[in-house]
């Protein structure tokens, strides 16, 4: 009876790592192709800049216009499909057109300047940096400046506001602005925005109030990212 409980313990144990291994190679093949469903405050840099994706190359996967809008309900791939030939040629064009258009609009505005044109940099707001950037580390995408409840944060450099929402799991109020083609930066746990997507912003335009960290302590989360993929702040800002 001993030895037939003993079978059958290490009969149901080897299901049981079975399941957990079968498990695990579902989850590996589900996220082989992972796809989004579009909510309705969403924007396609919002949505890249959660899954780490530049917001062009996104665009491209999806045959977006170069307007980028997108729709709630709408299901979004998030990594390149096996025949992307014709999708890219159609992202180049549409490329050129979003560059010619981007010299057009409000004329009491500094135009947005695509491209790898250089950027001037500037601080978003003063206080003591509290920690140093580490890409691999979840909440060290970019860096923390310590300050006080309603402190002036401020764009980094001239830009477009292409997101001013909180629907970003761990980001509370959050503001991203595009400054070209390849730059994006982001100001996060605001206490209030004070600019709409859409808007244009001038270097050292104050765009929102510091607000609190889900720690308690009052921050400014801010990242800045190349091509969508998150760089050492630090490298950008001019030395204090």
């Amino acid at each position: 009876m001993k030895q037939y409980l003993q079978v059958l313990y290490l009969s149901m144990l080897g299901i049981g790592i079975v399941s957990c291994g079968s498990l695990n190679e579902l989850v590996q093949i589900n996220n082989q192709v992972g796809w989004y469903t579009v909510k309705k405050s969403d924007t396609i840099y919002a949505i890249a800049w959660r899954y780490g994706l530049d917001y062009q190359q996104l665009a491209r996967w999806n045959q977006i216009t170069p307007d980028f809008i997108i729709y709630p309900g709408q299901r979004l791939r998030l990594d390149e499909p096996e025949n992307s030939t014709l999708v890219a040629g159609r992202s180049e064009q549409g490329n050129s057109t979003r560059k010619a258009a981007s010299t057009t609009g409000n004329k009491a505005t500094e135009p947005i300047k695509t491209g790898n044109k250089k950027i001037n940099w500037r601080w978003p707001t003063s206080g003591k940096i509290m920690n140093t950037f580490a890409a691999d580390e979840l909440d060290r995408k970019g860096i923390d400046i310590a300050g006080k409840p309603g402190q002036a944060v401020r764009a980094v450099a001239n830009g477009k506001v292409v997101y001013s929402g909180n629907g970003l799991a761990g980001y509370g109020n959050l503001i991203i602005i595009k400054h070209n083609d390849t730059y994006l930066s982001a100001y996060a746990y605001n206490q209030k925005r004070l600019v709409k997507e859409g808007m244009t912003v001038k270097g050292g335009t104050v765009i929102s109030k510091m607000g609190q960290h889900p720690d308690g302590t009052t921050r400014l989360h801010f990242e800045i990212r190349k091509n969508g993929k998150p760089v050492d702040p630090l490298k950008y800002m001019p030395r204090l």
